[in-house]
Protein backbone atom coordinates (compact mmCIF):
# COMPACT_ATOMS: atom_id res chain seq x y z
CA UNK A 1 0.00 0.00 0.00
CA UNK A 2 1.66 3.91 -1.16
CA UNK A 3 0.27 6.38 1.67
CA UNK A 4 0.03 9.79 0.61
CA UNK A 5 -0.57 11.58 -2.80
CA UNK A 6 0.39 8.98 -5.17
CA UNK A 7 -1.88 8.91 -8.05
CA UNK A 8 -3.27 11.91 -7.21
CA UNK A 9 -2.78 15.82 -8.32
CA UNK A 10 -0.48 17.17 -5.82
CA UNK A 11 -2.63 19.72 -3.34
CA UNK A 12 -1.26 23.27 -3.73
CA UNK A 13 1.76 24.41 -2.42
CA UNK A 14 3.53 21.65 -3.77
CA UNK A 15 3.21 22.53 -7.47
CA UNK A 16 7.01 22.75 -8.92
CA UNK A 17 8.39 21.10 -5.93
CA UNK A 18 11.41 20.30 -6.47
CA UNK A 19 13.08 22.39 -9.12
CA UNK A 20 16.42 22.69 -7.72
CA UNK A 21 18.40 19.76 -5.72
CA UNK A 22 17.75 18.57 -2.07
CA UNK A 23 19.93 18.14 0.50
CA UNK A 24 19.82 15.09 3.50
CA UNK A 25 21.41 15.66 6.21
CA UNK A 26 23.32 12.24 8.01
CA UNK A 27 24.23 13.43 11.12
CA UNK A 28 26.82 10.83 11.06
CA UNK A 29 30.18 10.00 8.99
CA UNK A 30 30.07 7.80 6.38
CA UNK A 31 29.22 4.21 5.82
CA UNK A 32 26.64 3.63 8.94
CA UNK A 33 23.49 2.30 8.79
CA UNK A 34 22.14 6.24 8.54
CA UNK A 35 24.11 6.66 5.49
CA UNK A 36 23.29 3.77 3.83
CA UNK A 37 19.99 4.44 4.35
CA UNK A 38 19.74 7.66 2.96
CA UNK A 39 21.66 7.16 -0.22
CA UNK A 40 18.98 4.47 -0.99
CA UNK A 41 16.45 6.76 -0.42
CA UNK A 42 18.48 9.87 -2.47
CA UNK A 43 18.91 7.32 -5.34
CA UNK A 44 15.16 6.76 -6.06
CA UNK A 45 14.10 10.58 -5.06
CA UNK A 46 16.62 11.51 -8.10
CA UNK A 47 15.28 8.84 -10.35
CA UNK A 48 11.91 9.15 -9.59
CA UNK A 49 12.52 13.77 -9.87
CA UNK A 50 15.07 14.31 -11.86
CA UNK A 51 16.72 16.27 -9.11
CA UNK A 52 19.93 16.03 -7.47
CA UNK A 53 19.65 14.70 -3.93
CA UNK A 54 22.97 15.62 -2.10
CA UNK A 55 23.89 13.45 0.91
CA UNK A 56 25.71 16.02 3.19
CA UNK A 57 27.45 13.99 6.62
CA UNK A 58 27.85 16.56 9.59
CA UNK A 59 28.78 14.10 12.40
CA UNK A 60 29.38 14.77 16.25
CA UNK A 61 27.53 15.54 19.76
CA UNK A 62 25.57 12.02 19.20
CA UNK A 63 24.15 13.53 15.66
CA UNK A 64 22.94 16.15 17.22
CA UNK A 65 25.38 18.60 15.45
CA UNK A 66 23.47 17.66 11.87
CA UNK A 67 19.92 17.44 13.48
CA UNK A 68 20.28 20.87 14.76
CA UNK A 69 21.55 22.52 11.40
CA UNK A 70 17.69 20.97 9.99
CA UNK A 71 16.15 22.31 12.71
CA UNK A 72 16.92 25.51 11.78
CA UNK A 73 17.08 25.37 7.98
CA UNK A 74 14.60 27.27 5.82
CA UNK A 75 11.51 25.13 6.22
CA UNK A 76 10.77 24.56 2.12
CA UNK A 77 11.30 21.05 1.43
CA UNK A 78 14.65 21.12 0.02
CA UNK A 79 16.74 20.12 3.67
CA UNK A 80 15.96 17.18 5.26
CA UNK A 81 17.20 14.86 8.23
CA UNK A 82 17.82 11.29 8.43
CA UNK A 83 17.25 10.73 11.68
CA UNK A 84 17.45 7.80 13.47
CA UNK A 85 16.36 6.53 17.16
CA UNK A 86 19.10 8.66 18.65
CA UNK A 87 19.01 12.33 17.02
CA UNK A 88 14.95 11.89 17.42
CA UNK A 89 14.88 9.88 20.87
CA UNK A 90 17.27 9.06 22.79
CA UNK A 91 19.29 12.90 22.49
CA UNK A 92 16.43 14.51 24.47
CA UNK A 93 17.29 12.39 27.51
CA UNK A 94 20.93 12.37 27.29
CA UNK A 95 21.91 16.04 26.79
CA UNK A 96 20.33 18.20 28.88
CA UNK A 97 20.71 21.15 26.72
CA UNK A 98 20.01 19.55 23.34
CA UNK A 99 19.72 22.86 21.05
CA UNK A 100 16.33 21.25 19.44
CA UNK A 101 13.27 19.33 20.51
CA UNK A 102 12.89 16.66 17.92
CA UNK A 103 8.95 16.65 18.50
CA UNK A 104 8.33 20.63 18.36
CA UNK A 105 11.05 21.01 15.79
CA UNK A 106 10.78 19.11 13.33
CA UNK A 107 7.68 17.61 10.50
CA UNK A 108 8.14 14.24 10.33
CA UNK A 109 8.04 12.82 6.65
CA UNK A 110 8.24 9.20 6.06
CA UNK A 111 9.67 6.13 8.49
CA UNK A 112 11.93 4.70 6.53
CA UNK A 113 13.16 1.06 7.91
CA UNK A 114 13.29 -0.60 10.97
CA UNK A 115 16.99 -1.92 11.27
CA UNK A 116 17.53 -5.27 13.67
CA UNK A 117 20.38 -4.55 15.67
CA UNK A 118 23.09 -7.77 15.48
CA UNK A 119 25.48 -8.70 18.17
CA UNK A 120 29.13 -10.19 16.67
CA UNK A 121 32.08 -10.57 18.22
CA UNK A 122 35.69 -10.84 16.25
CA UNK A 123 36.38 -14.32 15.38
CA UNK A 124 38.93 -14.35 18.38
CA UNK A 125 36.45 -14.54 20.95
CA UNK A 126 35.35 -18.11 22.35
CA UNK A 127 31.67 -17.73 22.27
CA UNK A 128 29.74 -18.69 19.66
CA UNK A 129 26.45 -18.11 21.40
CA UNK A 130 25.02 -15.10 23.26
CA UNK A 131 25.05 -17.68 26.42
CA UNK A 132 28.48 -18.87 26.03
CA UNK A 133 29.71 -14.95 25.16
CA UNK A 134 27.00 -13.80 28.93
CA UNK A 135 29.51 -16.73 30.65
CA UNK A 136 32.99 -15.06 29.52
CA UNK A 137 31.80 -12.13 30.19
CA UNK A 138 30.33 -12.94 33.99
CA UNK A 139 34.13 -14.96 34.28
CA UNK A 140 35.84 -11.79 33.33
CA UNK A 141 34.17 -8.81 34.58
CA UNK A 142 35.80 -5.66 32.29
CA UNK A 143 37.70 -7.56 29.83
CA UNK A 144 35.32 -7.53 26.88
CA UNK A 145 35.40 -4.38 24.79
CA UNK A 146 32.18 -2.92 23.03
CA UNK A 147 32.42 0.29 20.24
CA UNK A 148 29.75 2.13 19.09
CA UNK A 149 29.41 5.43 16.77
CA UNK A 150 29.28 7.13 20.29
CA UNK A 151 28.27 8.33 23.43
CA UNK A 152 24.51 7.87 22.70
CA UNK A 153 24.56 6.22 20.14
CA UNK A 154 21.93 3.07 19.05
CA UNK A 155 24.93 0.79 19.29
CA UNK A 156 25.41 2.23 22.96
CA UNK A 157 22.18 2.32 24.07
CA UNK A 158 21.45 -1.29 22.88
CA UNK A 159 24.05 -2.82 24.26
CA UNK A 160 24.16 -1.35 27.77
CA UNK A 161 20.37 -2.72 27.37
CA UNK A 162 21.74 -6.01 27.13
CA UNK A 163 24.13 -5.91 29.73
CA UNK A 164 20.98 -4.85 31.83
CA UNK A 165 19.46 -7.97 30.98
CA UNK A 166 22.14 -9.99 30.96
CA UNK A 167 23.82 -8.40 34.53
CA UNK A 168 26.87 -8.66 33.02
CA UNK A 169 29.89 -6.13 32.72
CA UNK A 170 31.51 -4.99 29.45
CA UNK A 171 33.77 -1.83 28.65
CA UNK A 172 32.37 0.81 26.56
CA UNK A 173 34.23 2.26 23.26
CA UNK A 174 33.00 5.34 21.88
CA UNK A 175 33.72 6.24 17.87
CA UNK A 176 32.90 9.07 15.71
CA UNK A 177 30.24 7.36 14.13
CA UNK A 178 30.17 3.74 13.25
CA UNK A 179 32.13 2.72 10.55
CA UNK A 180 35.47 3.43 12.60
CA UNK A 181 33.99 1.40 15.31
CA UNK A 182 34.09 -1.62 12.58
CA UNK A 183 37.27 -0.88 11.51
CA UNK A 184 38.84 -1.51 14.64
CA UNK A 185 36.50 -4.45 15.34
CA UNK A 186 37.42 -6.19 12.58
CA UNK A 187 41.35 -5.56 13.42
CA UNK A 188 40.73 -6.87 17.11
CA UNK A 189 41.25 -3.99 19.08
CA UNK A 190 37.32 -4.89 19.83
CA UNK A 191 35.69 -7.30 21.22
CA UNK A 192 32.52 -7.00 20.22
CA UNK A 193 29.76 -5.07 18.61
CA UNK A 194 25.86 -4.50 18.44
CA UNK A 195 24.48 -2.80 16.13
CA UNK A 196 22.54 -2.24 12.97
CA UNK A 197 23.37 -5.08 10.27
CA UNK A 198 23.67 -2.73 7.12
CA UNK A 199 27.10 -1.67 8.40
CA UNK A 200 28.12 -5.22 9.95
CA UNK A 201 26.66 -7.69 6.79
CA UNK A 202 29.69 -7.74 4.43
CA UNK A 203 31.77 -8.72 7.22
CA UNK A 204 29.60 -11.15 8.91
CA UNK A 205 29.27 -13.08 4.86
CA UNK A 206 32.81 -12.92 4.42
CA UNK A 207 33.51 -14.22 7.81
CA UNK A 208 35.51 -11.87 9.09
CA UNK A 209 32.62 -11.02 12.25
CA UNK A 210 30.66 -13.95 13.82
CA UNK A 211 26.91 -12.74 14.25
CA UNK A 212 25.45 -14.25 18.03
CA UNK A 213 22.09 -12.95 18.09
CA UNK A 214 19.81 -10.51 16.55
CA UNK A 215 17.41 -8.02 18.63
CA UNK A 216 14.54 -7.89 16.39
CA UNK A 217 11.47 -10.03 18.03
CA UNK A 218 11.51 -12.79 15.05
CA UNK A 219 14.65 -13.69 12.98
CA UNK A 220 16.19 -12.11 9.71
CA UNK A 221 16.21 -13.41 6.12
CA UNK A 222 19.20 -11.79 5.83
CA UNK A 223 20.61 -14.47 8.91
CA UNK A 224 18.05 -16.95 9.25
CA UNK A 225 20.36 -19.38 11.37
CA UNK A 226 21.42 -16.52 13.99
CA UNK A 227 18.68 -16.68 16.81
CA UNK A 228 16.98 -13.44 18.53
CA UNK A 229 18.06 -12.07 21.49
CA UNK A 230 14.68 -13.66 23.16
CA UNK A 231 15.64 -17.22 21.64
CA UNK A 232 19.07 -16.89 23.73
CA UNK A 233 17.11 -16.98 27.32
CA UNK A 234 16.26 -13.27 27.59
CA UNK A 235 12.63 -13.09 26.77
CA UNK A 236 10.58 -9.97 25.67
CA UNK A 237 14.33 -8.36 24.60
CA UNK A 238 13.80 -5.94 21.85
CA UNK A 239 16.04 -3.46 20.56
CA UNK A 240 15.56 -2.69 17.13
CA UNK A 241 16.30 0.63 15.50
CA UNK A 242 14.05 3.37 13.46
CA UNK A 243 15.33 5.76 11.06
CA UNK A 244 13.08 8.23 9.07
CA UNK A 245 13.28 11.41 7.07
CA UNK A 246 12.14 14.58 8.93
CA UNK A 247 11.76 18.26 8.00
CA UNK A 248 12.34 21.52 9.87
CA UNK A 249 9.37 22.59 11.14
CA UNK A 250 6.75 24.69 9.35
CA UNK A 251 7.62 22.67 6.20
CA UNK A 252 4.24 22.91 4.40
CA UNK A 253 1.88 20.09 4.44
CA UNK A 254 1.22 19.58 0.66
CA UNK A 255 5.39 19.25 0.53
CA UNK A 256 5.39 17.21 3.46
CA UNK A 257 2.87 14.91 2.01
CA UNK A 258 4.32 14.65 -1.88
CA UNK A 259 7.77 13.52 -0.23
CA UNK A 260 6.17 10.55 2.02
CA UNK A 261 4.45 9.32 -1.35
CA UNK A 262 7.36 9.34 -3.06
CA UNK A 263 9.39 7.69 -0.53
CA UNK A 264 6.55 5.18 0.24
CA UNK A 265 6.89 4.16 -3.55
CA UNK A 266 9.96 3.67 -3.17
CA UNK A 267 9.93 1.30 -0.09
CA UNK A 268 6.99 -0.73 -1.50
CA UNK A 269 8.98 -1.38 -4.69
CA UNK A 270 9.54 -5.11 -4.87
CA UNK A 271 13.72 -4.18 -5.91
CA UNK A 272 14.02 -1.37 -2.97
CA UNK A 273 12.50 -3.62 -0.35
CA UNK A 274 14.67 -6.25 -1.76
CA UNK A 275 18.25 -4.43 -1.32
CA UNK A 276 17.21 -3.07 1.98
CA UNK A 277 16.34 -6.89 3.48
CA UNK A 278 19.75 -8.12 1.90
CA UNK A 279 21.28 -5.53 4.52
CA UNK A 280 19.11 -6.45 7.25
CA UNK A 281 16.77 -3.29 6.71
CA UNK A 282 13.04 -3.75 6.97
CA UNK A 283 11.07 -0.80 4.77
CA UNK A 284 8.34 0.56 7.05
CA UNK A 285 5.93 2.44 4.40
CA UNK A 286 4.12 4.54 6.55
CA UNK A 287 2.37 8.10 6.70
CA UNK A 288 3.97 10.98 8.43
CA UNK A 289 1.73 10.93 11.63
CA UNK A 290 2.57 7.45 12.54
CA UNK A 291 5.83 8.22 12.08
CA UNK A 292 5.71 11.22 14.37
CA UNK A 293 3.50 8.82 17.20
CA UNK A 294 6.67 6.22 17.11
CA UNK A 295 8.97 9.11 17.91
CA UNK A 296 7.38 10.33 20.77
CA UNK A 297 7.10 6.53 21.70
CA UNK A 298 10.95 5.88 21.53
CA UNK A 299 11.44 9.22 23.50
CA UNK A 300 9.23 7.63 26.45
CA UNK A 301 10.79 4.13 25.79
CA UNK A 302 14.57 5.05 26.34
CA UNK A 303 14.18 7.77 28.76
CA UNK A 304 14.50 5.36 31.76
CA UNK A 305 17.21 3.36 30.36
CA UNK A 306 19.06 6.60 30.49
CA UNK A 307 17.89 7.74 33.56
CA UNK A 308 19.88 4.76 34.87
CA UNK A 309 22.91 6.24 34.38
CA UNK A 310 24.38 3.12 32.38
CA UNK A 311 24.36 5.66 29.20
CA UNK A 312 26.46 8.96 29.38
CA UNK A 313 27.67 11.76 27.70
CA UNK A 314 31.20 11.98 27.85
Amino acid sequence: MIFGWAGAAWPQGADGYPSHPIRIVVPFTPGGSTDVLARAIGQELTRAWGQAVVIDNLPGAGGSIGADKVAKAPPDGYTLLMGHIGTLAVNPSLYPRLPYNPVKDFAPVAWVARVPNVLVVHPSVPARTLQELVALAKAKPGSLNYGSGGNGSAANLATEYLKLQTGTSMVHIPYRGTAPAVTDLLGGQLQLMFTGLPALVGPIKAGQLRALAVSSPQRLDALPDVPTVAESGYKGFEADQCYGVVAPAGTPPAIVARLNAQINQALSAPELKQRLAAEGAIATPQPPEVFGKLIASEIARWKPVIGSGRVKVQ
